[in-house]
């Protein structure tokens, strides 16, 4: 379970650090849109690369998915298109302590209720009190 940990703690490392570089290259682009296009043709290459290395399987059950599970793309091309846009005006520390706010609400509910698959593990006290105190944390730093 640890490694699952320090994975997911890198990942989130990587948020704030696409944040910072895709709004320094949708600047010197002059179109946050041309920076996200290129990001999504870096992340399609190095998704395709690890898809292929790892014996390109899973594409058997796509016409029988349900649709709402494709909609991950569209989240993804929101968040990046957003931050790319707005982080230069807004700050990269900023822009960040919202999109963490709106984690941990979204992960709340999607725990809470098992959403679209998801384990259940339902919001109490004490794991509602620690969501506060996890959002106060990040609104201190963003205070200094």
């Amino acid at each position: 379970m640890m490694h699952y940990a320090l994975v997911m703690m890198l990942a989130g490392i990587g948020i704030p650090m696409l944040a910072a570089t895709n709004a320094a290259l949708g600047m010197r682009l002059g179109s946050p849109v041309a920076a996200a296009v290129i990001l999504f043709v870096v992340a399609f290459a190095v998704s395709l690369t690890v898809w292929l290395v790892r014996g390109a399987g899973g594409l058997g059950q796509v016409l029988t998915t349900p649709w709402h599970l494709f909609t991950g793309g569209f989240y993804v091309a929101f968040y990046v298109l957003s931050v790319t846009f707005i982080a230069p005006k807004f700050g990269v520390g900023n822009a960040v302590f919202f999109v963490l706010l709106g984690q941990l609400v979204s992960a709340a509910a999607i725990d809470h209720f098992g959403l679209f698959g998801a384990r259940v593990s339902p919001l109490d006290g004490t794991r509602a009190l620690g969501i506060v105190v996890m959002a106060l944390g990040v609104w201190i730093t963003q205070r200094a």
